[in-house]
C-alpha cells in the first residue's frame, strides 16, 4: 500500500509515517505543502491513497481537494485537519473526497481509518460528523470579508505574491488585486505586511 501524506507541520508528519510504517506494509511519502504534493504524485505516483491537510501552505481549502481530485489515475483523496468544521466536511464527502480524517483521532483509529480508504471505502468519524455544532464567537474581522478575501488575505498571510495567490485560486492576477484592495479597505490596512499581521493579531490564520 502506497500513501502520501501532504502536511506542513513536522512532528506530526513524522508521527504518522512512523505510525504507518510501522504496520510493515505501508510505504509512506511525504510532503510540506500543496505543490510539493503534486510534484510527488507525478514523479512517485500513483498512491492509493493521497492524505491532504485542510489549512497547508498551496492547498487553498477544499480548492486544493478539487485539484488532486481531478489528477489522472483517479486516485483517492482524503482530507485531513485540525480545524475544519463539520460543514467543511460534507462539502469534501459530497466532492468525492475517499474520507475526512479529524486530527484528534488516535493512531490506531488513524491507521484503521487509511486501511479503509486505501481499499475504497468513504470514512468520516460517526461522532465528528453527528457532534452538534458549537456556537463559537463569530471573528468580526472575517465577518467583514467575503470567502473569497479570505483566501486573498490567507495568501497575503502566507508571504504570498499576487501572481501565487491568483494560481492557487485559479484566478486571474488583475482579480486579485481588486480583491486584495477591497480586504485593504474592508480591515483597515495600508499595505501587504499590515494586513498580514491584522490577520495574524485576529487569529484568523
Amino acid at each position: 500500500m502506497k500513501i502520501l501524506i501532504a502536511d506542513d507541520h513536522d512532528l506530526l508528519r513524522d508521527t504518522l509515517v512512523m505510525f504507518l510504517e510501522g504496520e510493515g506494509n505501508i510505504e509512506v511519502v511525504t510532503s510540506q505543502d500543496f505543490d510539493g504534493a503534486m510534484q510527488a504524485v507525478a514523479v512517485k505516483g500513483p498512491f492509493d491513497l493521497i492524505m491532504l491537510d485542510y489549512n497547508m501552505p498551496g492547498m487553498s481549502g477544499l480548492n486544493g481537494l478539487k485539484k488532486a481530485l481531478e489528477l489522472e489515475g483517479n486516485q483517492r483523496v482524503a482530507l485531513m485537519s485540525g480545524v475544519a468544521t463539520k460543514a467543511v466536511a460534507e462539502e469534501a464527502l459530497a466532492l468525492g473526497a475517499a474520507g475526512f480524517v479529524p486530527k484528534t483521532l488516535s493512531a490506531k483509529s488513524l491507521v484503521n481509518a487509511v486501511r479503509f480508504m486505501a481499499m475504497g471505502e468513504q470514512y468520516a468519524p460517526i461522532d465528528f460528523m453527528t457532534a452538534e455544532d458549537e456556537q463559537a464567537e463569530p471573528n468580526p474581522l472575517a465577518e467583514k470579508l467575503s470567502r473569497r478575501e479570505m483566501q486573498v488575505l490567507e495568501g497575503l498571510s502566507q508571504g504570498k505574491s499576487n501572481k501565487e495567490i491568483a494560481r492557487d485560486l485559479d484566478l486571474q492576477e488583475p482579480t486579485i488585486k481588486l480583491h486584495v484592495k477591497t480586504l485593504y479597505r474592508k480591515i483597515g490596512a495600508g499595505n501587504r505586511t499590515q494586513a498580514a499581521l491584522i490577520a495574524k493579531d485576529e487569529g484568523l490564520f
